[in-house]
Order: C-alpha cells, then structure tokens, then sequence
C-alpha cells in the first residue's frame, strides 16, 4: 500500500498513526497463525485496564481474529494465549474467513442472486386470508 493510503485508510491494514503508536508506546506480544500481531502498552495508568490492540496481516477483518486471541484482547486473562491453550482436537477446521458481501458468500435457492425462485410449498402451508 502507498504511503498515502496508509495515511488515510483504516480499513485495509493498520494506518501510519496505529504503526508509529505500536513501535513508539507498545510492545509486541505475540502472533497469531494467519500473521497478526499483538500489542499491549508498555505503561499502563493506575487504575486502568492494559491497552491491548492487534494489527492485521491484510484487511482489517475482526473475525480473523481467533478465540483466544479475543480473550487476551479482551483481558479474559492476562498471559499470552499460549500458555493457556488446550491441544488441538482433530475435529478441528482452519479458519475461513466471514464471507459475507462477497461472490464466495452463502445464497439459498430462493435468494434474489440466485435468480429468486423459490420452491413450490409442499402441502403443509396454508396462506392467511383475512376473510377466514
């Protein structure tokens, strides 16, 4: 991305203000599988929560963020995630990434996408008419 579009986009990567803030007040604590990173401020006021932010590795997208990510970001628990993470079942998926808006998003066969066509009722439905 241009350095001009870093300046002014907040939505496609993390702007030159939150880069200059990580490096200048915060500290890296960890990253994620899908590359994000993970900071905290070095200092914390008396009387308040830590200053947790993360910085995408693409699109700002909060649902890239995994699980025990949000805890931490959240201040669920104060260590890192993983040291709290249980092993990985095998049941298990990798992360897809929330489709909608997208060609890739879900449209039943009744959807206007689709062409709007929906399937005839079967029997079990019968319409309302007010003068019943």
């Amino acid at each position: 991305m241009s350095f001009l579009g870093k300046i002014f986009t907040w939505w496609d990567g993390a702007t030159i203000g939150t880069l200059l803030n990580s490096w200048r007040t915060g500290e890296k604590v960890g990253t994620d599988a899908q590359g994000n990173t993970y900071h905290r401020a070095k200092k914390s006021k008396d009387g308040q929560r830590e200053r947790r932010w993360v910085i995408y590795n693409g699109a700002n997208d909060s649902s890239r963020v995994p699980a025990e990510w949000h805890g931490w970001l959240h201040g669920s628990f104060v260590d890192v995630p993983e040291s709290h993470l249980p092993p990985a079942k095998i049941w298990e998926v990798d992360y897809t990434p929330n489709a909608t808006g997208t060609a890739q998003a879900y449209r039943p066969a009744g959807a206007l996408e689709q062409g709007g066509k929906r399937a005839k009722a079967s029997g079990d439905y019968e319409a309302w008419t007010p003068d019943s």
